[in-house]
């Protein structure tokens, strides 16, 4: 164990057994991650949590009484920030999150085991929030394969979907967020959200690894229903 740049304690994890080196660098990072850390002390579910509280205090998008959905929301750390800005915590606001994993209950936050790129999942989330959202939001990232060009296309595809599903069930006025990753593969889905909403910009919060091309769409000001879906048709 020796210290960082920082003065921190650096933990390092041995090599051998079974445990791969890509296994070895991801638990080397998440031990010595300061906000994996934070999130433990403070009982947030994920460090992605810190994103989510960076972003809205600069954008101050979650306001009380909003109604919120967190597509891909497992484990829980976006719907818990969300829960508790909105108000839902306190049945102000209404927080509806989705995945197609199982997660554990939050308070504030109604959750479904669903996928989103269902037929009739926009149906469904109007059913269960009693009327559209305020904001759709997403942390999610498409399963990668390690080729990049073909990992940014499926992650662009992913977010050019939930796009679509926002125009499905957002408020004019509505906001879009979603995990994106740098590349030149996104100017098709900017395009397409500059149609549909009045800002359209790019943020990358501290919290979010300074190694990685993880970064956020932000579109706010949604213009109105799109028309009725042509999925899975």
């Amino acid at each position: 164990m020796a210290k960082d740049t920082t003065g921190r304690l650096h933990v390092t994890v041995k090599s051998g057994g079974k445990r791969k080196l890509s296994s070895k660098l991801w638990l080397e990072r998440q031990l010595n991650d300061p906000y994996v850390a934070k999130a433990k002390a403070m009982g947030y579910r994920s460090r992605a949590a810190f994103k989510l509280l960076e972003i809205d205090d600069k954008y101050r998008l979650l306001k009380p009484g909003m109604t919120v959905v967190d597509l891909g929301a497992a484990p829980g750390g976006w719907s818990q920030i969300a829960a508790k800005r909105t108000g839902a915590v306190d049945g102000k606001g209404k927080v509806v999150a989705i995945d197609l994993l199982e997660m554990g209950e939050i308070p504030g936050v109604t959750f479904a085991q669903l996928d989103f790129l269902d037929h009739d999942a926009p149906e469904k989330l109007i059913a269960m929030m009693g009327g559209r959202a305020d904001i759709v939001m997403s942390d999610m990232a498409a399963n990668t394969t390690g080729h990049r060009k073909t990992d940014q296309l499926r992650i662009i595809g992913l977010v050019e979907t939930a796009a679509h599903f926002a125009g499905e069930v957002l408020n004019p006025g509505g906001t879009f967020l979603a995990k994106v990753f740098q590349s030149g593969a996104d100017a098709e889905l900017v395009a397409q959200l500059k149609r549909d909403f009045a800002t359209v910009r790019h943020v990358k919060p501290s919290a979010s690894r300074q190694d990685s091309s993880e970064r956020y769409v932000l579109a706010t000001g949604f213009r109105g229903q799109q028309q009725p879906s042509s999925r899975g048709t």
